[in-house]
Parts: C-alpha cells; structure tokens; sequence
C-alpha cells in the first residue's frame, strides 16, 4: 500500500512539473475593449485606428524573468498570421495600455511587415486573433526586429506559464 501512495506521488510530482515546464500553469490576459470570443472593435484594426487594445495580465509566476505577447490570426488564408510581437516585458506588468509598448520591452516584425502592433484586417470573412502572453524563466537575447521564427525558437524550452485572450473581427467594406 505504502508503495502505491509513493508511486502515485511520484507520478503526480512528475506530471505537475512536465505540465509546468511545457507552459501548463496558467496566467490570464483579459482586455477593457473586448470580452472573450467576442468582437474586436474596429478602432483596434487597420479598418480603424491601427491601435493595440489595452490589456490586462494576471497570475503571472514570481519566478518569471521576463513576458512575451504574440497577437495572431490563426484564420489567415497564408496560414498563421502574427499581428504583434513583444518580448522582454517586465513581469511585474499588470497593464498594457490603449498605444502603449510596456517601458523596456522589445517589439519585433509583424507579418505585414512592420515594426510593432498591425491590427485586424481579414480579406473576407469573421476571423479569430489570439493575444497570448507568456511567463519565460528567462530575457530574450533577439534584436528589435525579430520575426516570428526567431522568437519562437528563443522561447523553445522557456515558457513557464501562459494565457490567451480571443477576439473575433471582420473586415468592414
């Protein structure tokens, strides 16, 4: 029986910490301009004022060195879209402001391709955008520019916790 309570700890010990190591504990994102699955409004798109909604971060782990934000369409007819990129944000930010980049954080290439925030702009149809914020164990070491790829690859291995925000748009005519 005692063996059986061991094994079954040690099984619980390892599946929490591979869970934590993939990015498994959970933080939250949350915006004031949209709810969950619901629609973006047009002043965050290209259609509009071509400007980052405010967002909200929660849960982030104490043990966090830095955050990364990606806003992506996963919708795109090319395939993945990446509307933002940011990384080397300060894990004590709880806020990122209406047209605002957290002080000391990097952005990089979006896939328009431009430096910083694109908003929305479907060609036809409703698509989903993804704010996803991330809890790395660690800074990032990319230059101001860094594609997607590139980030991608620097966090591999990093992320320690995690959450996204969904909104949905579609191109006005």
């Amino acid at each position: 029986m005692q063996k059986a309570i061991i094994a079954g700890a040690i099984a619980i010990a390892v599946a929490t910490i591979a869970s934590f190591a993939a990015g498994g504990a959970k933080m939250k994102i949350t915006s004031s301009a949209f709810q969950e699955g619901s629609d973006i409004p047009s002043k965050f798109s290209r259609d509009g004022g071509n400007v980052n909604p405010p967002l909200r971060l929660e849960g982030t782990p104490t043990n966090a060195r830095s955050l990364v934000l990606i806003v992506d369409d996963p919708d795109a007819p090319v395939g993945l879209f990446t509307h933002w990129l940011v990384w080397n944000i300060d894990p004590k930010t709880t806020e990122i402001p209406e047209r605002g980049t957290p002080e000391g954080a990097v952005q990089g290439t979006n896939d328009y391709p431009n430096l910083g925030y694109g908003g929305p702009q479907p060609p036809s149809g409703t698509h989903r955008y993804y704010f996803k914020i991330f809890a790395l164990d660690q800074t990032l070491d990319l230059r101001s520019g860094a594609k997607r790829q590139e980030l991608d690859k620097a966090m591999s291995g990093h992320v320690i916790a995690q959450g996204e925000l969904m909104g949905r748009y579609s191109h006005s005519k």
